[in-house]
């Protein structure tokens, strides 16, 4: 059986739901701090084609870093918002779980039960 991954911001409250969620129901699970262990592109790119998602589906645009980029008003390619999504982990939407080919945005908490 596959492992389950959350990758999160330990800081972010959703995040901290999930894996209070996990604990709660004694699932095992790897939790990557993707600041600590940042995304390769290849690894982001994965999991956006599992989820079905483009780069900009993934934005986390309540994010200042978001705000300054001014990402709302400025045309990007995929490729570019993906690259911007490595440099700086502040855009990405979280926490991502993964368990083998199934990947998900784990928003709201609740929905981590979908994957286990």
């Amino acid at each position: 059986m596959p492992k389950l991954v959350v990758y999160l911001k330990p800081t972010c409250t959703t995040s901290r739901k999930v894996v209070k969620t996990l604990n709660e129901k004694g699932v095992s699970f790897d939790q990557v701090n993707y600041y600590n262990t940042p995304f390769t592109k290849t690894l982001l790119n994965d999991l956006l084609k599992k989820m079905k998602m483009k780069p900009s589906e993934l934005l986390r645009k309540k994010d200042e870093a978001y705000k300054e980029l001014d990402l709302k008003n400025k045309t990007y390619t995929e490729a570019q918002l993906l690259n911007m999504m490595i440099n700086n982990p502040d855009l990405i939407e979280r926490p991502i779980v993964a368990k083998g080919s199934k990947v998900m945005l784990a928003r709201p908490a609740e929905a981590v039960n979908d994957i286990i």
